[in-house]
């Protein structure tokens, strides 16, 4: 039987339901060869696992060692012997690089970053996966790698300016991270013009002896045409905006109305009234809430678009959803995760239509505490798209023409809201971490420039339905988690032991002390913040506190949500717009079926690593295309500034000098160190300030300075600014850009 054929074999049951003809998992070749101890031909490994008599089988061998070699788990030498990376002191990883050629590779298995110098980056990009060899300590401390192979080429496109000069052509790409221009020749230029915004294939890629070389296959347009950031921004990172033909030819069977036989199969909850709350601007609308009185508590619905029932693995839809990994938001434009006859289409919860979704059904106590819980298929109809504004005016203003307009609706609404207080008095004793930050919208002209950026007002309605959702998230953590279900959890860990001990250094000096000891919780940031509420300096300090914190990402290692002070975290509301999401709905659907009982998840834990990773990749590729994008804006909206004196407060402090963003418009720029007159300047990276060695003059975090812009440079998406006094060209004036502030005011007058 073919289940007998590898019995050793760890992961033979998995390879069987995958495969007609399983071959050896690549866990158990791992295995046999770290038992060698010493590196294996491929028909070595063949005759090991007896495989060197079918010529199919041993095919299928090597397509699994390329598929291991390329994914850095094995490398082979010269002479075809395979070897497993971890033995041969070898690091496998993605390089991160860096706008002035160094860079660093970020290994896969986690661990320290190794540094890789100008000389090792010259045959890399930002983004490329490689193998390196731990070549010793730089004088910096720094752990160094030399490169071994590169495994994986990031950029088959690169999107840049375009230029010739002396008869030599080259593209200087857009995202800075990419430190090598790419060379042009005569005959791959077709209709570029110098100065344009074009994209490059790559047809060769760098090496130890040449740079880069690309052939022009799209010229985008001029360098400032309206629009060009954000057209720049999504070649530049890959995102994928066409649909295939394959997702095309799926979209077209899908119907509009919900069939009768899968209604039946659900709980009908039509006659619940449900309601959306989203922004103003919102189209998908992907979770819908309900809240009554239960007993002394409550029982809440949180709803949620039943994406699952209609992307099934394995296909086209979802192959492509997976590429995509998550919904990109420009400041004027999306890029959906899933086609708009789903998005925004069968699988956005619409008001008075009949929708599919699956429902995290909670009971909390009066102190609101989750009593219990669970999940289950339905059918709803959504009983008005609400918004934050409006909520807020009902249930938290009592505007009586907003409370009569949706009277039917209120009791329910109320309750809401008397849960939220509720849970977010729960949320300030746990000890999450509540961080004050300014969110920003940008406001477009017809022409699609900036006429103005505003600050976005947060109301109880805002944070009522992210209350919700946290809860519905840690539901769907506990209940997976109970199952023993590989799956990927929303891990945000608390701050490295660099980290911490900075920051312990920095309170040291203020008088505070951040409890803990080696490993704080969030209650002890959560404690710290509220002991600093009435200070001056609060602002520095909770700046300095966010910045010693982790960033989140996806894996099935779960080690807990530190900001949210919750064991097990994970994402389960938005799998409209992000993967992950999905991913969780699949594994509660196998769960609560009849197939748990006698078939394992479709999902190992190694692939559910890979998810995360992948996940975890381009929830950063869409955080840096967006970032992009709105510092080209920003850029552009400052040209015709230069000169002109604002006030601003430090938001960053660097040995080469102060980030500053401006009052009331949101723009960030950097007075260089060199721009600092009259003293030399060090930097105290514990203290976050820059300091004169003469004058003792100090320029530290948060602190509120008067600035001259100087300089745009839209290439570098740069702004550099001057302390004002230090220099006054001819022409500078006093400003706040009076129209720009007007059309800002009204804006905030109109949200109030």
């Amino acid at each position: 039987m073919i289940k007998t054929r590898f019995p050793d074999d760890p992961y033979a049951e998995r390879e069987l339901e995958k495969y007609e003809n399983p071959l050896p998992s690549r866990e158990y070749i791992m295995q046999v060869m770290a038992s060698a101890g010493s590196l294996m031909t491929l028909k070595q490994l063949a005759a090991y696992f007896e495989l060197d008599d079918d010529e199919d089988d041993f095919a299928a061998l090597g397509f699994r060692m390329r598929a291991m070699e390329r994914d850095g788990q094995v490398i082979r030498n010269r002479r075809a012997g395979y070897g497993l990376v971890s033995k041969l002191d070898l690091v496998t990883g993605r390089v991160m690089g860096h706008a002035d050629g160094f860079g660093f590779l970020i290994p896969d298995e986690g661990g320290d970053d190794l540094f890789l110098g100008p000389r090792q980056m010259r045959q890399l990009y930002h983004g490329d996966r490689a193998v390196v060899r731990k070549a010793g300590v730089d004088r910096r401390g720094r752990l160094e790698g030399a490169l071994v192979e590169v495994l994986e080429r990031a950029h088959e496109h690169i999107v840049g300016r375009y230029f010739e000069e002396n008869g030599l052509a080259y593209v200087t790409p857009s995202n800075k991270r990419l430190h090598l221009d790419v060379a042009v020749p005569p005959r791959s230029r077709g209709k570029a013009k110098s100065g344009q915004m074009v994209m490059v294939q790559v047809v060769e890629q760098p090496s130890r002896r040449s740079q880069p070389v690309g052939q022009v296959v799209e010229v985008l347009g001029d360098h400032m045409a309206p629009g060009m950031e954000i057209d720049v921004a999504i070649r530049s990172y890959g995102l994928p905006i066409e649909w295939s033909s394959p997702v095309q030819r799926a979209m077209a069977q899908y119907k509009d109305k919900i069939p009768e036989k899968e209604i039946k199969k659900r709980v009908d909850l039509r006659d619940v009234p449900l309601v959306t709350i989203d922004g103003e601007d919102a189209r998908d609308f992907d979770d819908a809430v309900f809240c009554e009185r239960y007993g002394k508590g409550w029982r809440l619905l949180v709803a949620i678009a039943d994406v699952s029932h209609y992307v099934q693995p394995e296909s086209a839809l979802d192959k492509e959803a997976y590429e995509r990994g998550t919904s990109v938001y420009f400041p004027d434009r999306v890029i959906p995760m899933l086609p708009e006859v789903l998005s925004n289409g069968l699988c956005s919860l619409k008001p008075n239509v009949d929708r599919l979704c699956m429902v995290c059904e909670l009971f909390f106590t009066a102190q609101g505490g989750v009593r219990k819980y669970r999940f289950f298929d339905a059918v709803m109809h959504s009983h008005a798209r609400l918004t934050y504004d409006e909520v807020a005016r009902m249930v938290v203003e009592k505007k009586p023409e907003a409370r009569k307009q949706h009277h039917e609706l209120m009791p329910h609404l109320d309750e809401i809201h008397r849960l939220y207080k509720v849970l977010r008095a729960r949320r300030e004793k746990r000890g999450a971490i509540d961080f004050d930050r300014t969110e920003t919208r940008i406001l477009f002209s017809d022409e699609q420039k900036i006429e103005a950026i505003v600050p976005v007002v947060r109301y109880d309605s805002h944070k009522m339905i992210e209350e919700f959702m946290v809860a519905a998230n840690v539901a769907a953590a506990k209940f997976l988690a109970s199952q023993n279900l590989d799956i990927v959890y929303r891990v945000h860990e608390g701050p490295s032991k660099e980290k911490l001990g900075d920051l312990r250094q920095f309170l040291n000096e203020l008088g505070l002390k951040l409890g803990g000891r080696d490993k704080p919780k969030s209650k002890h940031y959560g404690e710290l913040l509220q002991q600093i509420q009435d200070r001056d300096d609060a602002h520095l300090i909770q700046t300095v506190l966010l910045r010693s914190l982790s960033q989140a990402v996806y894996t099935p290692d779960n080690a807990g949500h530190f900001g949210l002070s919750f064991d097990a975290y994970t994402h389960f509301t938005s799998p409209i717009r992000r993967y992950p999401d999905l991913l969780v709905h699949r594994a509660i659907r196998y769960a609560l079926s009849d197939e748990a009982k006698n078939k394992s998840f479709r999902y190992s834990e190694v692939q559910m690593k890979n998810f995360g990773e992948h996940c975890s990749n381009t929830e950063r590729r869409a955080d840096e295309a967006t970032r992009d994008a709105t510092d080209w804006l920003k850029c552009e909206f400052m040209q015709d500034r230069v000169g002109d004196i604002f006030n601003g407060i430090i938001t960053s402090v660097t040995s080469f000098g102060i980030f500053v963003e401006l009052d009331d418009i949101y723009v960030e720029g950097l007075v260089h160190v060199t721009a600092l007159q009259n003293d030399y300047y060090k930097f105290d990276p514990i203290k976050h300030r820059l300091v004169g060695e003469r004058t003792q003059k100090s320029y530290r975090l948060t602190d509120k300075v008067t600035i001259q812009v100087v300089r745009v440079n839209l290439d570098d998406k740069k702004i550099d600014f001057e302390l004002a006094g230090a220099s006054k060209p001819s022409g500078a004036k006093q400003t706040k850009t009076k129209k720009k502030q007007k059309k800002a005011r009204r804006y905030r007058a109109k949200k109030k």
